[in-house]
């Protein structure tokens, strides 16, 4: 099953969150797991369970339960992508956090008027923050999917073109997903009713256009997640498929080619031929560093 590890994140540490939230990662000291079952908490967090850091709350010495109902200024959903590690490489400027996890930013949420979780989620971060930060870990995503289906839409009709390419989540995990990709959306092509498609030059109603990454959204950083020249729009008569899985790819004149991988039906390859030879809509001169990761790592062309 599952689960949800709560860590706290005190106002002080603000400029180590960002670091975190840029590198993908989450780290502690390793005297901090070693008080009481801390190390047993975040070493069983496996590869897709959620990680919830909460920000700029309210003084934690009160009794337990005090928290319930209070406000913390910014609440960051993450999902693992790499169990516990140790590693001794500068992440952080005032301290090394050795003892690692891999992590996913699937939303940060910071309204004005703060924001509020369930009382256990709650509880468990006013205990973190009493444990200089370690992971609380509570079974099950209740309390996420309850958060996250008390968020503000970001768009009308934003599951429009919304598609995974990441395989099968947790329902809290794909609401996430589905506001990253309509934030995207409105980011690329504000609130376009119809979209061209960067790869076969149709233009179609925006519901049959997705904002897809050029660099994989799982090989991507945050960064580079979110960057408009990692995102084309790609339709869903297939052109997205065909690009995702490295079918055909983009040279570096801009120029669409059909990759081997293509040959490996009769009918694939005549329909990767159908767009060989066509230039890419819109390209970008900024765009190049991540059609050629495409290249090299999916198409697996030079």
């Amino acid at each position: 099953m599952q689960k949800t590890a709560y860590v706290y994140v005190p106002t002080p540490s603000t400029a180590n969150l960002t670091v975190g939230l840029e590198r993908g990662l989450w780290g502690w000291r390793s005297a901090t797991l070693d008080r009481a079952e801390s190390r047993q908490a975040v070493r069983s967090l496996t590869e897709g369970d959620l990680l919830v850091l909460g920000h700029r709350g309210p003084n934690s010495r009160v009794a337990p339960g005090g928290w319930d109902g209070a406000l913390l200024r910014r609440v960051i959903v993450s999902e693992v992508t790499r169990p516990l590690f140790t590693a001794d490489d500068e992440v952080w400027t005032d301290d090394d956090y050795p003892e690692r996890i891999g992590m996913d930013v699937l939303e940060d949420f910071s309204p004005s008027e703060g924001v509020t979780l369930g009382s256990d989620a709650m509880e468990a971060l006013r205990l973190s923050a009493n444990k200089q930060g370690a992971a609380v870990l509570e079974p099950g995503v209740l309390e996420v999917t309850r958060f996250v289906e008390s968020l503000p839409p970001v768009i009308s009709g934003s599951d429009t073109g919304s598609i995974s390419h990441d395989g099968e989540t947790s329902a809290a995990t794909t609401v996430l997903r589905r506001r990253e990709q309509a934030k995207m959306r409105r980011a690329r092509f504000g609130n376009a009713t119809r979209l061209t498609c960067a790869i076969c030059g149709r233009v179609l109603p925006s519901r049959f256009v997705r904002a897809a990454h050029i660099k994989r959204r799982s090989a991507a950083s945050a960064v580079e997640r979110l960057m408009l020249a990692n995102i084309i729009p790609a339709c869903l008569m297939g052109c997205d498929e065909l690009f995702e899985h490295g079918h055909i790819y983009v040279d570096r004149t801009g120029t669409i080619k059909a990759s081997p991988k293509a040959e490996e039906t009769a009918d694939l390859a005549a329909v990767a031929a159908r767009l060989a030879g066509q230039p890419v809509s819109g390209l970008t001169e900024d765009q190049e560093p991540f059609f050629s990761w495409h290249r090299r790592h999916v198409a697996q062309q030079s």
